[in-house]
């Protein structure tokens, strides 16, 4: 999509999450030295050319208890739209993508435990006749999700973005009110968290709730979610390398600080799979991104790695989680 200077900008400030304010689009609009009708306007109009997908918490599974996996599997081709919805049907999996290997299938699953996440994945191979395989995540290394729309497909935004906690936290009933009411989404309107309010709950205490919720590492932040596509990311791989367990710490970390890469971990390997840290990286083609890969492989020395670039999006879906 072709955005104007002021799209780009707004665009950034949205993806690093909302002021903490019952007006944050007044916040802003102060910020960018416009009138809060302005900053509405174009957020809507972003919205509904599907740009941004959603306003909305990004929620950290860990804080909830809950754990997740990369799972991945080789299906033939006769198979992947039976496979694909059976995968899709799972309330849990987020994300659903065909990629360019052997292994050709790759979804996130979510789940309360290991023990679940292995039986989800008993009962999907036997009712598919597949062997899907799971891959955890022991180490994270990058989690950082903003697409920069200054940058024309060219690099995401650098920022400072933590890793999640991992430490489960105890929710009182009202901050599981908040966060179900939360997870819907906020509208693009000059209050967009009155609508959490109660008879016991005023706009300020619900404020109080999410800042709460902030602090303790439930919520990372309140943002918009973008359609990367749209921004001039229009391809994107996963980069996985098998490396040593001792060089694991300075490789993740020098791959991480690649430009081009949004998440970085370092996984489970399963028999006949040794590769142990994955990386997803994007990019306005796959050139680029190929050049990336291989000055990273040859500057670590690295033999064993490969990359998978999308083929098709499958799903991709927020997780509704109960409280």
């Amino acid at each position: 999509m072709l955005l104007t200077k002021f799209q780009k900008k707004l665009c950034n400030i949205l993806q690093d999450g909302l002021p903490l304010s019952p007006d944050p689009f007044d916040k802003i609009a102060a910020s960018l030295n416009v009138p809060p009708e302005t900053v509405l306007n174009e957020i809507n109009s972003l919205q509904n050319s599907g740009l941004i997908r959603r306003l909305a918490p990004l929620i950290n599974y860990r804080a909830l208890g809950l754990t997740a996996t990369l799972v991945t599997a080789h299906i033939p081709e006769t198979k992947i739209p039976q496979v694909a919805e059976a995968v899709n049907s799972i309330n849990n999996v987020s994300h659903n993508y065909l990629r360019d290997h052997h292994y050709n299938l790759w979804f996130t699953l979510i789940a309360p435990s290991v023990n679940q996440i292995n039986r989800t994945l008993a009962n999907l191979s036997a009712d598919c006749g597949c062997t899907f395989h799971s891959l955890p995540a022991l180490r994270t290394f990058k989690l950082n999700v903003r697409f920069d729309a200054d940058s024309n497909g060219r690099s995401l935004m650098q920022n400072s973005a933590k890793i999640p906690k991992t430490n489960p936290v105890k929710l009182n009933e009202t901050e599981k009110l908040i966060l179900s009411k939360l997870q819907t989404g906020l509208k693009p309107i000059p209050r967009p968290f009155e609508h959490l309010t109660t008879n016991a709950l005023n706009e300020n205490d619900a404020l109080e709730v999410i800042e709460s919720l902030l602090n303790k590492g439930v919520i990372r932040r309140i943002a918009a979610i973008v359609d990367y596509r749209a921004l001039g990311f229009t391809a994107n791989a996963l980069f996985i390398a098998e490396i040593p367990e001792e060089k694991i710490p300075d490789a993740g970390l020098n791959l991480a600080a690649l430009p081009l890469v949004s998440h970085c971990y370092q996984r489970a390997a399963f028999q006949n799979f040794p590769y142990n840290l994955f990386a997803m990286l994007h990019s306005r083609s796959l050139d680029q991104i190929k050049d990336a890969a291989s000055q990273f492989t040859q500057s670590q020395n690295i033999t064993a790695a490969a990359l998978l670039p999308s083929v098709k999006e499958l799903k991709k879906a927020p997780v509704k989680y109960d409280f």
